[in-house]
């Protein structure tokens, strides 16, 4: 992730996962390792995929898509927002920006936000062996 003033963290897990259409994609996590961000994925995990067709909130009747301008996985707030607005910086709508939240407050809008997979084999997760 990356800010207006240079800044730029990330965001680590132990593990990331993605269940079933059946289960309703949902997110599981690991645990937070680092990165500077802080874990706003906290409440989004466990939380199954919303979009504006498909409400999968577990909390609220509200449809989160829509509300933040994308899909992703809402937690019991919006703590993460990589398909918001695109907005320079600080601004003064709540939430609607592309937003980390526990590196940047709720009313700013990060420059850059990417989410990157690699695979891992069970063994490695099992053994919690280093990484090579």
């Amino acid at each position: 992730m990356e800010d207006f003033e240079g800044g730029s963290v990330h965001a680590e897990y132990t593990t990331f996962s993605i269940e079933p259409e059946s289960d309703g994609y949902r997110l599981l996590l690991g645990n937070y390792i680092d990165g500077g961000a802080g874990d706003s994925l906290l409440f989004s995990n466990g939380m199954r995929f919303s979009t504006f067709d498909k409400e999968q909130h577990d909390f609220y009747s509200n449809n989160y898509a829509e509300r933040y301008h994308g899909g992703f996985w809402f937690g019991y707030s919006d703590y993460v927002n990589p398909n918001g607005l695109y907005k320079w910086g600080h601004h003064t709508f709540y939430g609607t920006g592309v937003m980390w939240n526990s590196w940047k407050w709720y009313t700013y809008s990060l420059k850059a936000i990417s989410m990157k997979i690699r695979p891992v084999s069970l063994e490695r997760i099992n053994n919690a062996s280093p990484w090579p």
